[in-house]
């Protein structure tokens, strides 16, 4: 309500322009109300009118227009002016004293507690690297490099360098740091897990060693034979010493020189380990299948409970046989064993008691099985000839060496030891090796003798294995169901 006087309402002039204001807010609060409720209709065409109007239309306000700008703009300004210091009173200049408190270190997690477990740090040295070339030694590297021979002497008087350091290989590699032209530190890998850093100063050398981390990661490969086991393992992206390796675990039951066939076809499973994130090498076969033939042969690593490590088929039998199959890593078999042959040398028909393996002078040849060795020498036709009893029945025979091996008349050999080397003394063409199998004095055809079978674990051996087992077992049966889906598409 306005104030009256005489009957009549007295307005000042602040109370017109407020009642200016109040009733521009009504109108726009309506226009608001209009406009969201036909939002669609401005928003297509009225809008777009009204704008196209706004922008034609001259520019004129009128008297009240004019007042309320000038109230708003004098509103900004004093909110502008009044504000901070506003906000200043509620500001406490105490807050601004800072608290400092005395926090203990928490101790290092017990796996670097010690100084040569902690991990490597930032190494500004220039580091040379040597690799080892073939016919090298240790001491003519490390002569090359400034170290002396006591100090070589010195590293090599502690046991655990004796492999690194007296049995180097090609390609094993040594780093070197120098400062003006002087040795201040070496360093070498002791073995997988152990790199060893060896410092020079005026007291002498300070060996430290570091432990690296390694991790085992687990590879599948699957192949198929089209032309040799060996392209077939690389195009499954396994190295040629993989192959070898499983041709070693299967080759009890399976001659790879002899029995493969086209389309035969294996899936391995086994480890790569790495160190400090990077490849190092293969590690071992952990299970593998082999089709050969349309018959599959399996092997699993297994370590029994007295710490033996070996491979067993899928039901628990060692797959070492008794004997092996093949004595020798050969090219190809150049006579078999026949009741009658024509001698190559004697131009006459006889027997040929054996099965000749050709073969490079010099290839290793390999004890048959465990035994005891009851000859040693030259004979007439053999050349140089051993024999092996390996019990009361069964002897093997091997001839034509090029020389034997370190061993003599009556010392008990063991399955897979080397005994000589491929050669071609006594009647012989070519190089090979000439083998026989004897069973109570009576030769046999040492290609299709019936080899004694292992027994099998026992039983509380064999219920741990098959739980160990169980899992890879798994594994291989379904990657070769998912390869058979596949190739069938």
């Amino acid at each position: 309500m306005y104030p009256t006087f005489a009957g009549k309402a007295v307005v000042s002039k602040t109370h017109r322009v407020a009642h200016f204001i109040h009733l521009a807010a009504l109108r726009a609060k309506r226009r608001y109300r209009v406009q969201r409720r036909h939002f669609h209709f401005y928003k297509s065409k009225g809008m777009q009118a009204l704008l196209r109007n706004a922008v034609a239309a001259p520019l004129s306000w009128r008297r009240r227009h004019w007042i309320i700008a000038g109230l708003l703009l004098a509103l900004t300004t004093s909110v502008g002016i009044f504000l901070p210091r506003g906000a200043n009173a509620t500001h406490d200049p105490a807050a601004e004293a800072l608290t400092t408190l005395s926090l203990d270190v928490p101790p290092l997690p017990a796996q670097f507690a010690g100084a040569s477990n902690l991990p490597p740090q930032t190494d500004d040295r220039d580091w040379q690297v040597v690799a080892v070339r073939s016919g090298q030694t240790v001491g003519e590297i490390f002569g090359a490099q400034g170290v002396s021979g006591n100090q070589l002497q010195h590293l090599l008087d502690d046991p655990a360098n004796g492999n690194a350091l007296r049995h180097i290989r090609p390609g094993q590699e040594f780093a070197f740091a120098h400062s003006q032209s002087a040795l201040t530190a070496l360093r070498f890998e002791r073995d997988d897990r152990t790199r060893v850093e060896v410092t020079f100063d005026a007291t002498g050398l300070h060996q430290n060693t570091l432990d690296r981390n390694l991790e085992h990661r687990i590879q599948v490969a699957h192949g198929v034979i089209e032309s040799s086991l060996f392209d077939a393992g690389n195009q499954a992206g396994m190295d040629d010493g993989m192959v070898l390796k499983l041709a070693n675990a299967l080759g009890y039951d399976i001659d790879f020189a002899q029995d493969l066939r086209l389309g035969d076809s294996f899936t391995v499973i086994y480890e790569s380990v790495y160190r400090d994130g990077e490849f190092l090498h293969d590690g071992d076969i952990i299970a593998a299948t082999f089709i050969n033939g349309g018959k599959r042969f399996s092997a699993f690593r297994y370590t029994d409970a007295h710490g033996d490590t070996a491979f067993y088929s899928s039901d628990g039998r060692p797959l070492r046989k008794s004997f092996l199959r093949t004595p020798v890593e050969f090219t190809r078999i150049s006579s078999l064993f026949t009741a009658g042959r024509m001698h190559p040398i004697l131009g006459t028909m006889r027997a040929h008691r054996g099965v000749d393996y050709a073969a490079p002078t010099g290839t290793p040849i390999h004890a048959a099985g465990d035994g005891k060795v009851t000859f040693r020498g030259w004979q007439n036709g053999y050349g140089n000839f051993v024999v092996i009893q390996h019990n009361g029945h069964v002897s093997t025979a091997y001839g034509h060496m090029s020389r034997f091996a370190a061993l003599h008349i009556g010392e008990r050999v063991r399955q897979g030891e080397t005994i000589g080397y491929v050669g071609m003394t006594g009647l012989a063409t070519g190089p090979h090796l000439h083998y026989e199998f004897r069973i109570d004095g009576t030769h046999r055809d040492p290609l299709t003798v019936t080899l004694p079978k292992p027994e099998p674990l026992p039983a509380i051996e064999l219920a741990r294995f098959q739980r160990e087992t169980a899992p890879q077992l798994a594994k291989l049966k379904t990657l070769e169901a998912t390869r058979l889906a596949l190739a069938k598409k």
